[in-house]
């Protein structure tokens, strides 16, 4: 019986329990469910939510900064502000120096939605159950793994399934 890291059986491995992807899957589908929750209120999704925080946090951005922080492409990035536009918490321009590049910023029912918004952070670590410290140990942990991860050159994977 052949062992990898550790006590695991190779054949272990391959179980959908044992997948820490399938972990972090799950935590965030329960997340969702739980901002669906917390943001119906606020008339937004979870993924404008997030557009909302860059935008509250850094100010008027270009969409490319917007899609860096939040590890979105442009072309899921721009339905989301185009539907946040509409609503009128954001607004988009064209920059007069480079026609290419598009900034965002709230606009001032966005700014206000902020407001609305403060509970919102507090209600979700209730929900979680866990303390604060913990809640932030976890981000620490989940931070480093995407880094981690980040630094793999997916062509060192290849190959590496086998089990010689």
């Amino acid at each position: 019986m052949k062992t990898t890291l550790g006590t695991v059986r190779d054949e272990d491995f391959l179980r959908l329990d044992h997948q820490i992807c399938f972990s972090l899957h799950a935590a965030t589908r329960a997340f969702n469910g739980v901002y669906r929750g917390a943001l119906k209120e606020l008339g937004l999704t979870y993924p404008q939510y997030l557009v909302m925080l860059v935008l509250w946090e850094h100010g008027e951005l270009p969409v490319k900064k917007i899609g860096e922080h939040l590890r979105l492409d442009s072309g899921t990035l721009s339905p989301l502000l185009k539907r946040l536009e509409a609503a009128g918490y954001v607004e988009r321009r064209r920059s007069a120096e480079d026609e290419r590049s598009v900034t965002a910023r709230a606009t001032d029912a966005g700014t206000e939605l902020r407001e609305r918004a403060l509970g919102v952070p507090r209600r979700i670590a209730l929900a979680t159950g866990l303390s604060l410290e913990e809640i932030r140990d976890l981000r620490e942990q989940l931070a480093a793994l995407s880094a981690r991860l980040d630094a793999v050159d997916p062509d060192l994977l290849e190959g590496t399934c086998a089990t010689d």
